[in-house]
């Protein structure tokens, strides 16, 4: 019975050995597959890396104080022309989370206090973690207030003492 092969044929023996070969196959497959693909382990959400291509044109009006202008930022690693580019950099970090848009617009059907930040605008466009940024702000209220405050140094700061 060692003879495999028999006048073209695959014998017992031979058959064994393909169904053997193929479950070292299979197994061999499943230990090299990463800990998420087996169920009931938890991974880590992936964290995304840096990219080259983080570059940001960031024009304030209406600021005040020598804020006005056009800036270019770039991160990773820091640069470009805007006045705390290491620092806009870090907050663009921290606010760069899964699943979330540091540049979100407020949304709609927010309750926001009637409360007014000032003439400022701001609007950012270019590339952040590899996804095309067109984001506006302004200091209307409340929550446009916030959403401006979340992005200072990228913004400049207009908080005002004691607010």
């Amino acid at each position: 019975m060692f003879q495999v092969i028999r006048n073209g044929r695959v014998g017992r023996v031979g058959r064994l050995l393909v169904a053997v070969a193929g479950s070292v196959a299979a197994a061999s497959a499943l230990t090299s597959a990463p800990a998420a693909a087996h169920p009931g382990t938890a991974a880590p959400l992936p964290v995304a890396p840096p990219h080259d291509g983080d570059r940001l044109v960031v024009t304030v009006r209406n600021a005040g104080g020598g804020a006005d202008g056009r800036f270019v930022l770039r991160c990773h690693p820091a640069g470009g022309d805007h006045p705390d580019a290491a620092g806009a950099c870090a907050a663009l970090d921290r606010g760069s989370r899964w699943g979330k848009d540091a540049f979100a617009p407020v949304p709609p059907g927010s309750v926001c206090t009637m409360q007014y930040g000032g003439p400022a605008t701001a609007h950012v466009t270019g590339t952040w973690a590899g996804r095309p940024v067109d984001a506006r702000f302004d200091r209307g209220d409340g929550c446009r207030i916030a959403r401006w405050d979340r992005l200072v140094p990228v913004l400049p700061d207009l908080r005002t003492e004691g607010a």
